[in-house]
């Protein structure tokens, strides 16, 4: 279960970027992102009815809520709203910082994490080897005059990754009962913060639904379905059962992927720099996770170590 939820996050995460930026092209962001939770959320909510989970607990949903603005509102909000500014390889870039905020902001695990040479390093090289892979087309990005609009995007889409960090350690520490129920009720707040949000900036003047494309909608679709819930879902459940700094890896890996389905799908040509790049990031996860692996092994042993004494 664990190879499946890595291998979900990993995979449809890295393929996200490139269908908000198709929806929110036809669709307000803030009308975007209260949709597709909305839908997500209340499918989640019939699936919970059906299995009988116990939906009414006050802490859970307290906490759920709050996880919930942070993550998918602020979060993913900045991620939605940046990429009418942005370039999106430049929003994958300052995105794929979330690691370090995961290291700086994990106070539980300050000593644990600070002082392991292994993840220090793989966080610094994952971080480097993104950097090579868009270097290009950032340079691109950054030499083209730039407005306020796209210092604005900067600084949110930095505030965001933050706040992702934030909401996601809140939530592996706080959070309790069941993660389907968790991540319905973070899918629904989220959905009524960004609902206020588009009456705010008045989204809905002149929105016609009727103008939408076929593309757009189908793109709304596959962020309800696979990036809702199936990958979020996976990526609320891993915090529960595995290291936060260990699930931050996603960051390193989504760049990846969206750059090979530009590759595979879109005809793109990959220069010698961003190969190289793609290798420092896979090289980074490994060390990260080697990490850990060998973290386990030790804790593991002296459990073992401790009951041969005891018997």
């Amino acid at each position: 279960m664990v190879i499946i939820a890595f291998a979900t996050v990993y995979l449809v995460w890295g393929s996200t970027y490139f269908f908000i930026q198709k929806a929110v092209y036809d669709i307000p962001p803030f009308i975007m992102g209260a949709l597709r939770f909305l839908v997500a959320g209340l499918l989640l909510l019939f699936w919970c009815i059906y299995k009988k989970e116990k939906l009414w607990n006050p802490q859970q949903i307290k906490v759920a809520v709050l996880s919930g603005f942070l993550l998918l509102f602020i979060g993913n909000g900045a991620v939605i709203w940046a990429e009418q500014k942005l370039p999106s390889s430049l929003v994958a870039v300052l995105v794929s910082a979330a690691p370090l905020w995961f290291v700086l902001l994990d106070k539980p695990k300050w000593k644990e994490n600070l002082t392991s040479r292994p993840i220090l390093i793989g966080l610094s090289v994952g971080f480097i080897g993104v950097i090579l892979l868009f270097s290009e087309k950032v340079s691109e990005a950054l030499s083209s005059s730039g407005s306020v609009e796209q210092v604005l995007g900067l600084l949110i889409l930095i505030i965001g990754s933050m706040s992702w960090a934030g909401g996601s350690l809140y939530s592996k520490y706080k959070g309790t009962g069941s993660a389907i129920v968790n991540t319905m009720w973070q899918m629904l707040a989220a959905s009524f913060a960004f609902t206020i949000f588009s009456f705010a900036g008045n989204e809905w003047k002149g929105f016609q639904w009727q103008s939408v494309s076929n593309e757009a909608w189908l793109s709304v679709l596959y962020l309800i379905t696979m990036g809702s819930l199936a990958g979020y879902s996976a990526y609320v459940w891993l915090l529960q059962v595995r290291p936060a700094t260990q699930v931050s890896t996603y960051a390193y890996v989504n760049p990846v992927v969206a750059v090979l389905l530009g590759v595979f799908f879109a005809g793109e040509h990959m220069s010698t720099i961003q190969i190289v790049g793609l290798a420092v990031i896979l090289t980074s996860v490994l060390l990260i996770n080697l990490a850990r692996q060998r973290k386990e092994k030790q804790v593991l042993a002296a459990k073992r170590s401790l009951k041969m004494e005891a018997a």
